[in-house]
């Protein structure tokens, strides 16, 4: 039996691959220290009304919208990052704890504590540069 795919149409696989593809990160050429940096769509989470206070994380640990910390679909868990909106030039620096963001067009889920720190979080959004500066020692 032969599998035809009818002209025009995508396999969901190929759709999948294709959003990953075209996701809001742009990496940046590389720097001399080796370090990853690129710029993205950050988001935030932890409203009081979601109820995470407390909830595990994937990594395990519970979350603290509180906490200097972030979710990443690609980062290990561990790895520090430093995250600069790039309207202001404010910056954070946030631990990976958790996977996310589920939306393929934004690169990582600021804790509320966090958004804070580089914008309102009337905004949701921010469009941000991120530089990858190691695991946890």
């Amino acid at each position: 039996m032969t599998y035809r795919r009818t002209p025009g149409r995508r396999t969901s696989a190929t759709v999948m691959a294709l959003a990953a593809v075209l996701a809001c990160t742009v990496p940046l050429p590389a720097r001399a220290d080796g370090r990853d940096v690129r710029t993205c769509t950050a988001s935030w989470y932890g409203a009081p009304e979601e109820m995470l206070d407390g909830w595990p994380t994937a990594s395990g640990e519970p979350f603290d919208p509180e906490a200097m910390t972030a979710a990443s679909r690609d980062l290990k868990f561990g790895t520090r990052v430093r995250v600069t909106n790039a309207e202001t030039g404010d910056s954070v620096m946030v631990r990976i704890n958790d996977r996310g963001p589920r939306d393929t067009r934004r690169c990582i889920d600021l804790s509320r504590a966090a958004f804070e720190e580089i914008a309102d979080t009337d905004l949701g959004l921010v469009r941000v540069s991120l530089e990858t500066l190691g695991g946890v020692a």
